[in-house]
């Protein structure tokens, strides 16, 4: 299945430029009307600085839940920081959502996602898991992926600290994060973890970064994510294009599960998601497409900034959700099979 969340107006053509959405214009001419740097032009730690203090602006609040508690999940390579968010106090055996938070490997944390991982606990009603895997420069490359897997592995385990069983694993993430879920999607494809991946959900995912799209110099200044910003975090981060854990798309795409796949039509990386949707269904993936037109990269994040991005994200969480029934109801027919 392919649509969009927002259809081009007809008056709108090509050589006007790309459909930009008012309340979109509006953050844009905000951002720019700001003074002092740029995120490349910080280093690391004040960049991220800046980006929390974003989210209170940017993003409505987090809202009440059931269960929000923090976890710590053991690693070979020092405990790493968790946080389930669930609409219930408790639940019944069921899937689990690990999510992987974006901002280039080198800013964000579960903090600075909090907001949205909350709503998708409430629109899937499903566990959320949201993963603090370490960041660059710091930890560089294979740091970031290696952290991924193993949390994913530890969720399906159902260990009592989670105080949920998991019958399967959806994957999400966005940018960075949506890079770390088909890398860890594929890295339990290889090697499967206690209980199936059934449905991976990447948001405006890095999915090939060992080749240039031309959205990458269509949208290089002056929508948010930048071209400078985007050589920054490659700087800091120094993953490995020939690796798929660094550049998803030179590995092999069969098998996969089943993909949903969101895009923005203004991204610098836009391509890439194209490029990741059409190479899953060349491989036999089932894949659902949508392209939030006239949107910028990192909406999810941006509600309360952009109010237009909550009907984006309400139709990504709908498309996951109806992926997660379909898959869930082939699991439990293959198992009932068996």
């Amino acid at each position: 299945m392919t649509d969009t969340m927002i259809e081009r107006p007809a008056t709108d053509k090509a050589a006007d430029g790309p459909f930009i959405r008012p309340d979109v214009r509006g953050f844009l001419d905000y951002l720019a009307s700001v003074p002092g740097p740029k995120t490349h032009e910080m280093d690391a730690g004040s960049a991220r600085a800046m980006y929390l203090a974003m989210k209170d602006v940017a993003d409505p609040p987090v809202g009440t839940l059931g269960t929000i508690k923090d976890l710590t999940i053991p690693s070979p390579d020092g405990d790493i920081k968790a946080r389930l968010f669930d609409p219930r106090e408790t639940r019944e055996p069921g899937p689990v959502v690990v999510f992987f938070h974006g901002g280039g490997f080198v800013i964000g944390d579960i903090d600075t996602h909090a907001s949205f991982t909350a709503e998708m606990a409430r629109q899937l009603d499903l566990p959320v898991v949201s993963v603090d895997y370490r960041l660059a420069p710091e930890h560089r490359w294979p740091a970031a992926p290696q952290d991924c897997e193993v949390a994913a592995r530890w969720v399906a385990t159902s260990p009592a600290e989670l105080g949920r069983t998991a019958t399967a694993l959806v994957l999400s993430g966005d940018s960075a994060g949506g890079t770390l879920t088909i890398t860890t999607a594929m890295s339990l494809r290889d090697d499967a973890a206690r209980v199936p991946v059934i449905v991976q959900a990447p948001m405006y995912p890095a999915a090939d970064m060992a080749k240039e799209y031309p959205s990458f110099a269509d949208f290089a200044d002056g929508y948010l994510l930048t071209r400078e910003t985007m050589i920054w975090f490659a700087d800091h981060y120094q993953a490995e294009f020939a690796d798929f854990r660094g550049s998803p798309m030179v590995g092999d795409l069969v098998g996969l599960p089943p993909a949903v796949i969101v895009t923005a039509s203004l991204d610098p990386i836009r391509d890439q998601g194209r490029a990741y949707a059409a190479a899953l269904v060349l491989a036999g993936v089932p894949v659902t497409f949508r392209e939030a037109v006239g949107n910028i990269h990192g909406f999810i994040t941006l509600r309360q900034a952009i109010p237009s991005s909550q009907g984006d994200v309400a139709a990504y969480l709908s498309a996951v959700k109806s992926a997660v029934v379909e898959a869930e109801a082939q699991r439990v027919m293959a198992q009932a099979a068996g």
